[in-house]
């Protein structure tokens, strides 16, 4: 996305993460879709959060042993675009509990894009909300307003990734605009959180995509990510950040075919952003849908899930199943 210049942000509270940027041109406010790939960003190690205000009680444990529905995008809360009204009503009455992918509120992720262009229509779902910050989150005066907005849902542990039961499924939501290199306090949580878990499914999600056929390009960046998440056996990534809807084959790190442990992506940047055309078509990549609101509702079982992108007026659809590892 097109970005104005990163500026250091340094909240003065003791509590407040440090987290430092630096601007790229896709990555933040013009209303033009970006033509160039994303130049890897320079990672900053995570702290704790901004406190909460007000705070919202997180999202109560789904019950094991019970198909659970997952459902959502990123790119969202884009004043003046009709996406958002349109995902919300698509989402109405589908149940379950609701993630997002980052870049909530456009452009600059501030209180009053928050009020204006989010909560009128995905606000309705804040109570069953599991978010991930986007790289409009950090831009302008920084991700305080998300953390205000979301409350103890967007940091349960104080910090902006978390872990949570979602019935039969492990479900992990990363922060990818923070350091995610091997040894880095992200990667050394995530290591952990993984080696304890007993459950045989599992799905990350966060915003910067590593495959992506859309004007983006490939966010190698998240590389050390997946290498961790394959090591584990992760089934299923959820990312957002190009405006389009994009399914790939199970595959490795390095975008090798992996049907036996390969980990299937889902890019559903469609959540009320403009949307973004493709650029290519990358290796893997099994479905592609440009121009289009919508949502991705996944159907979690013991050891099966099934997907579904359900458009938003005249869209077209993606359906399928797969197996846990």
């Amino acid at each position: 996305m097109n970005a104005p210049a990163r500026a250091a942000w340094r909240p003065l509270a003791t509590l407040v993460a440090v987290v430092a940027w630096l601007a790229c041109a896709q990555c933040g406010g013009g209303d033009t879709p970006p033509t160039q790939p994303t130049p890897t960003p320079v990672p900053t190690p995570p702290g704790s959060v901004p406190p909460v205000n007000p705070p919202v009680p997180p999202v109560a444990p789904a019950t094991p042993g019970t198909p659970q529905v997952f459902v959502g995008a990123g790119d969202i809360g884009w004043c003046g675009s009709p996406g958002m009204a349109q995902t919300a009503r698509l989402m109405e009455n589908l149940g379950g509990t609701v993630f997002t992918v980052g870049d909530n509120a456009y452009f600059s992720g501030t209180a009053q894009e928050f009020r204006d262009c989010y909560d009128p229509t995905w606000g309705r779902f804040k109570s069953y909300t599991r978010p991930v910050p986007g790289n409009h989150e950090y831009e302008g005066a920084g991700p305080r307003p998300y953390f205000d907005y979301f409350g103890a849902n967007a940091a349960p542990l104080g910090v902006s990734y978390y872990s949570f039961p979602l019935g039969d499924w492990h479900a992990v939501a990363l922060d990818s605009w923070l350091s995610v290199n091997e040894g880095s306090a992200q990667a050394q949580w995530l290591r952990a959180d993984l080696a304890a878990n007993n459950t045989r499914c599992t799905v990350a999600y966060w915003h910067y995509p590593l495959f992506t056929s859309g004007p983006n390009g490939n966010q190698t960046q998240m590389r050390p990510l997946w290498r961790i998440l394959y090591e584990f056996g992760v089934d299923v990534v959820i990312n957002g950040h190009d405006h389009t809807y994009e399914r790939f084959a199970p595959q490795d790190p390095n975008g090798i075919p992996d049907p036996a442990k390969g980990i299937r992506e889902f890019i559903v940047g469609t959540g009320g952003a403009m949307p973004y055309s493709f650029v290519t078509t990358m290796p893997n990549s099994e479905r592609r849908i440009a121009n289009t609101f919508g949502v991705l509702k996944l159907t979690l079982s013991s050891a099966t899930y099934q997907w579904e992108f359900i458009p938003g007026a005249g869209g077209a659809s993606d359906s399928g199943t797969g197996s846990c590892h």
